[in-house]
């Protein structure tokens, strides 16, 4: 299968049959073989319906369901567990992304023989309320990450399948994605700059929080990505030195206690020696923690299944291996 496209989906009814629509000319036009992957991510407005219609009529078409809203990266995650194409393309299902963008993505990482191609929004159609903020945290992400890229939060990017099956997105990563993929070997990122739409229907499902919670994401992120699989090498080297530190400073009030060196005064009367104690305490604290979590880290993550809560369209493993 050449591409599978990875659509969450949140309250839009009304888009989804003239996005699949709009889609199906695309692939039908170039001649790609593809699937459709439609997440439905605890949509209230009967977009389920609407996509359980659109799988039914057609058989590239498959979607999840689940049991409540998890946010976007959990439905991101969900659809890169089920796709089966060489190429996987994410958007959004507001109509915002064009398809026609497409067979130009597939070519940079099929031809190009790029990792990973992010979508860059050039021209926004949207409020000087989120364009400010959004290069502000573009600029950030860039200093932070090392990869060059003018909108990493633009939903339209491709992707070959191996990248997709050896990363995880959880909590609110979906930003980061790049980002996980560089850190996990996948070096060659391209941008492509693509048509930003007019929404259509509906309204945006971010509000300005999304800029505060990415960037404590971002930290998050650089950490874990860091340091998740040896964690010793980070509480293990603070705790370390924060003993040490409390442990020479003990020894200085000590030999100056036995030798005489400065004013005479009993140890306990000395702050230094607090100092030095709480410093000792948490040196140790922090080693141990980290010799915890690296016990911790070696089970290894396993994805979350008990989510999703129903299904249609998706063939069974064994239908899978055939098509591979």
């Amino acid at each position: 299968m050449d591409i599978t496209l990875v659509i969450p989906v949140y309250n839009e009814q009304e888009s989804l049959k003239e996005l699949c629509d709009w889609i199906r000319k695309v692939m039908q036009s170039h001649e790609f073989t593809y699937e459709i992957i439609l997440v439905d991510d605890g949509s209230n407005d009967g977009s389920w319906l609407e996509i359980t219609s659109l799988s039914e009529a057609d058989e590239n078409i498959i979607g999840v369901k689940f049991k409540r809203n998890f946010g976007k990266s959990a439905a991101l995650n969900t659809g890169f567990d089920h796709a089966r194409g060489d190429v996987v393309i994410t958007m959004d299902s507001d109509l915002q992304d064009s398809p026609d963008e497409i067979p130009e993505l597939y070519r940079m990482i099929r031809e190009d023989g790029y990792d990973l191609v992010s979508g860059w929004k050039k021209k926004r159609h949207d409020p000087i309320t989120k364009t400010i903020p959004s290069k502000f945290f573009n600029r950030v992400t860039y200093w932070v990450s090392g990869i060059k890229l003018h909108d990493f939060n633009c939903g339209l990017k491709a992707y070959k399948n191996k990248v997709i099956k050896d990363i995880e997105v959880y909590g609110e990563m979906h930003r980061y994605i790049p980002v996980i993929a560089k850190w996990a070997g996948y070096s060659k990122i391209g941008e492509k700059v693509v048509q930003h739409q007019k929404r259509k229907y509906g309204v945006t499902k971010f509000g300005f929080e999304r800029f505060i919670n990415g960037f404590l994401d971002l930290i998050s992120i650089s950490f874990v990505t860091r340091f998740r699989k040896k964690p010793m090498h980070f509480f293990g080297t603070i705790g370390t030195l924060f003993f040490l530190g409390g442990g020479l400073i003990s020894l200085w009030i000590i030999l100056d206690k036995i030798f005489k060196w400065g004013a005479h005064r009993n140890i306990t009367d000395q702050p230094v020696f607090y100092l030095a104690l709480v410093a000792m305490i948490i040196g140790a604290q922090l080693f141990l923690s980290g010799f915890l979590a690296e016990m911790i880290s070696r089970d290894s993550h396993r994805k979350d299944h008990s989510i999703i809560e129903k299904s249609v369209g998706i063939k069974d493993k064994d239908s899978k291996n055939q098509d591979k």
